[in-house]
């Protein structure tokens, strides 16, 4: 499973303004798409970020589907970004130039957050920032990875390991999942889920790479009436929503719907709902001035108590905490 929520990062460290991906040869143009549509602009509603591509030098570099890209900064762009991240290239076997390696270890070393996702997490582990640390690459490598690196802890199943400065995550798409966790983690839910809907993505995800691992689920008119389903308890967390209940709207058994339910969403019900749950939490703590009591009830816990106790075990830091953090509104 991807790995809990940590604590918000202190007061101390600001969050990030600027982020720069370094682009290798051979990289992979998905991975590329990922970082520029997360971290570029999204329109009026959402701030910008100082983003920019990085290679070993300005110019042309070769990409995993032929087209060259235009890069127009080098790793002096590396010196002064607040979050850098690795992307995969076709030569990660190989470890970078040294120059490469330098200006991670430097950047790391002066307070940067360092990421990558897929195989650009062997980049990370060439340049010695996951030693004694926990990490997550593509489940096809994962094996690769632990062999070379034997003091790097790899977690294959995790979607993203979180070890505060440093922040892998697994292969292709899940880089979205790695990104938007960095914005939620440092920004906040309403920015993160914001972002979220720009590109139509889930803001969060459950579960871990084992999930895509099997054939994908049919398309057919129980996955439609599943879709519905999901969207009507999206509008209605203020009820307790039992299992019973979707599966009733489904028109499913219990133990049907349940089993559809995680090969579809890769999570449990219980699981989903708990997270939508917190999720919306987050946002009216960040967005309203409402009483902890009245956001606990509008997202379908019986108490603050209530609330409190899943916040404290998922987030880590209790709402009130959370609020003084990353409130936009006044409390």
């Amino acid at each position: 499973m991807s790995a809990p929520m940590p604590a918000p990062m202190p007061a101390a460290a600001p969050p990030f303004a600027s982020v720069a991906a370094y682009v290798p040869a051979g990289a992979g143009m998905l991975a590329v798409g990922i970082v520029a549509e997360v971290f570029g602009p999204h329109g009026a509603e959402v701030p910008g970020f100082d983003f920019a591509l990085c290679a070993d030098r300005p110019g042309p570099v070769p990409t995993d589907c032929g087209v060259p890209l235009a890069i127009t900064h080098g790793l002096d762009r590396l010196a002064s970004a607040d979050l850098l991240i690795a992307l995969p290239g076709a030569g990660f076997r190989t470890p970078p130039a040294p120059a490469v390696l330098d200006a991670l270890r430097a950047a790391h070393a002066r307070g940067a957050v360092v990421a990558a996702h897929c195989v650009g997490t062997f980049t990370l582990a060439a340049a010695g920032l996951l030693s004694g640390r926990r990490a997550t690459t593509h489940w096809r490598f994962a094996e690769l990875l632990a062999g070379r690196h034997p003091d790097v802890t790899v977690e294959a199943d995790a979607l993203y390991v979180d070890e505060g400065s440093v922040v892998t995550g697994a292969g292709a798409a899940a880089g979205f999942d790695l990104c938007l966790h960095l914005l939620r983690r440092e920004h906040g839910a309403a920015l993160a889920n914001a972002v979220a809907r720009d590109m139509v993505l889930p803001s969060h995800r459950e579960g871990g790479q084992a999930q895509y691992l099997a054939a994908p689920v049919p398309e057919d008119g129980r996955d439609e009436r599943l879709a519905e389903v999901l969207d009507w308890a999206r509008e209605h967390l203020h009820e307790p929503l039992p299992v019973t209940e979707l599966a009733r709207r489904a028109m499913m058994s219990k133990r049907s719907f349940a089993r559809r339910f995680t090969a579809a969403t890769g999570t449990t019900p219980h699981a989903w709902l708990r997270s939508l749950r917190l999720s919306r939490a987050e946002e009216l703590l960040e967005t309203t001035g409402l009483p902890v009591e009245e956001i606990a009830r509008l997202v379908g816990y019986g108490s603050a108590a209530v609330l409190r106790e899943q916040f404290v075990r998922r987030r880590g830091v209790p709402p009130r905490s959370y609020r003084r953090a990353f409130a936009r509104t006044p409390s």
